[in-house]
């Protein structure tokens, strides 16, 4: 399913990191960057808490708003509990959304339609992953020390939030694509660019055949986070199965890092991975016009520990937003 919006605008964003984050490619572009994993909390989960908070804070300092009428957005972890525990400091309706790593381009399309239809002015989105909290609830901790093979992508520690607005900016939501769950009969919890890249390649023929464009269309398509392999699984499988061929690509799982030389193996995964990337970077880019069509296709595999555990395959889902600058 495909939407195209009238009235829908980012106007700020906020971007917070940890440390791998912090030393990779991108770490000049970050709105905050933590030097250690706890951020001075006791846990991983609590954490996660405060970097959701400190996101929406900084959007709306950035935006001099004392009240948004809407908080969507969601994480990794069993009931959304970083997520809820943030939003309950806001005394803000929140939505909480689950999507997996893809869950940041589902809170832009939601906020859209809101915003399009008038129910609401301003909306919050946001999302987060942690690298220890999520390692420890679907594989297990890393203190462990267990070996894992190079296939593994590693998530990302960070919060992202956007604010989605009618009031015109720059960077416009111009369409969103809601995807379909796609699975690809894998079954290996080390190697999600496998699992995900046949629901990207779906979403992509989707969101073009449903506004007829071409992919030549955008200057840039961004997944996030399929990492090196499964990148290149990506393009191979839209050539042969859609006749579709990326030039104009990257991915935001080999972006955020320097994947050679940081112990990353495969690159980023986690719903913070795509947002880190395009709020940050892309954004800049975007503002200084040398990008002004970027087709952002966030990735997620819906795994559960329990039924990964059951030895059931994987599924995945991608959603896509398309941003444009206004001229």
């Amino acid at each position: 399913m495909t939407v195209k919006f009238n009235n829908s605008y980012i106007n700020e964003t906020a971007t917070i990191v940890g440390p791998y984050e912090g030393k990779g490619p991108l770490k000049k572009y970050f709105d905050y960057i933590y030097a250690e994993l706890y951020f001075n909390e006791k846990t991983w989960e609590q954490a996660e808490m405060k970097i959701i908070d400190q996101a929406i804070n900084i959007v709306k300092e950035k935006s001099n708003l004392t009240n948004v009428d809407l908080l969507i957005g969601g994480d990794l972890l069993n009931q959304l509990a970083p997520s809820n525990y943030a939003a309950s400091k806001f005394y803000t309706p929140y939505a909480g959304i689950y999507a997996a790593c893809a869950t940041s381009t589902l809170g832009l399309i939601i906020a859209s339609n809101f915003i399009e239809n008038g129910m609401a002015k301003n909306i919050i989105t946001f999302t987060s992953s942690h690298n220890n909290g999520a390692e420890k609830q679907y594989r297990y901790p890393v203190e462990y020390g267990g070996p894992k093979p190079k296939t593994t992508t590693f998530t990302s520690t960070g919060a992202a939030a956007a604010l989605v607005s009618s009031n015109k900016s720059n960077i416009k939501i111009e369409s969103g694509t809601i995807g379909r769950v796609v699975d690809s009969n894998v079954k290996n919890i080390f190697h999600m660019g496998a699992v995900m890249a046949k629901a990207a390649a779906d979403t992509i023929n989707k969101h073009l055949k449903d506004l007829k464009r071409s992919i030549n269309y955008y200057d840039l398509v961004l997944t996030g986070d399929l990492g090196i392999y499964g990148k290149e699984i990506l393009k191979d499988y839209l050539k042969e199965e859609y006749s579709i061929e990326l030039e104009n690509y990257n991915d935001t799982g080999t972006m955020i890092y320097d994947v050679e030389n940081q112990e990353v193996y495969a690159g980023a995964s986690g719903p913070a991975c795509a947002p880190l990337v395009t709020y940050s970077y892309i954004f800049n880019l975007m503002k200084k016009k040398k990008l002004k069509r970027v087709l952002l296709v966030a990735t997620g595999a819906l795994m559960s520990p329990s039924l990964t555990n059951q030895k059931l395959t994987l599924p995945a889902i991608a959603h896509a937003v398309s941003l444009e600058v206004i001229k």
